[in-house]
């Protein structure tokens, strides 16, 4: 059996280091400051060794770190370029969340529903014995109807997303684009992204899942530890 990945460990190589460097050592002044540059490379190091090392032992992209990776290297570039302003730095940091906010309403209609088919596997749980009760008991389509009523609500909370990391990088971001404290504060609004933005949309992502969970004991009468895989 695979050993399954310890969040916090990936947590902190993805996210809480890389936010620490980009904020703490990216100035030109101090025994620690390692100047917009040098701190950037050292940032995206971890999350990539971090996704090389998953990779190597798991033979799968670990999306935390590719995440990471690509939303560091973007935000330390667009950083040290002067001719980015804050304002489109902003647009920047919405265009993530907005953009996946629209794969999943696009994959609702093209009926490649991404929510089912990360959330809602055989990876995770034992689908298929869901299927076959949801068959017995004629309850299929009511079924799809609630995955669909989910996925909408996923793709509300990136939209939510969106417009807080908007919101939070017009607030934050007030030095000239390209200086050491125009990087420190990138770095503090990444660590402020946790709390503001995380924190709610992983809260409306839970409620959705507990609903669907709910949904599943009401249609198949099997209980939440009946289908999740150990």
């Amino acid at each position: 059996m695979k050993k399954k990945e310890n969040q916090f460990i990936s947590l902190i190589f993805n996210i809480i280091v890389p936010v620490f460097i980009m904020t703490k050592m990216s100035g030109t002044e101090g025994s620690f400051a390692l100047g917009p540059t040098y701190s950037l490379l050292i940032a995206v190091s971890f999350p990539l060794g971090y996704g090389l090392y998953h990779f190597i032992r798991v033979k799968k992209l670990n999306f935390i770190s590719v995440l990471g990776f690509v939303s560091v290297l973007l935000t330390g570039i667009m950083g040290m370029l002067t001719f980015i302003t804050p304002f489109w730095f902003a647009v920047k940091e919405a265009s993530v969340p907005a953009i996946i906010a629209i794969v999943v309403f696009a994959s609702i209609y093209f009926k490649h529903n991404v929510v089912q088919k990360l959330l809602f596997n055989d990876d995770i749980m034992d689908m298929e014995r869901v299927h076959k009760e949801l068959e017995e008991q004629h309850k299929t389509e009511l079924f799809n109807q609630t995955i669909i009523y989910a996925s909408y609500w996923v793709a509300i909370s990136f939209v939510i997303s969106a417009i807080l990391n908007f919101v939070l990088a017009r607030v934050i971001l007030t030095a000239q684009p390209g200086t050491s404290e125009y990087i420190e504060q990138i770095g503090t609004m990444n660590g402020l992204s946790f709390p503001v933005i995380a924190v709610p949309c992983t809260i409306i992502l839970v409620v959705v899942m507990f609903r669907v969970f709910k949904k599943i004991k009401e249609y198949t009468g099997l209980q939440l530890e009946d289908i999740i895989k150990k």
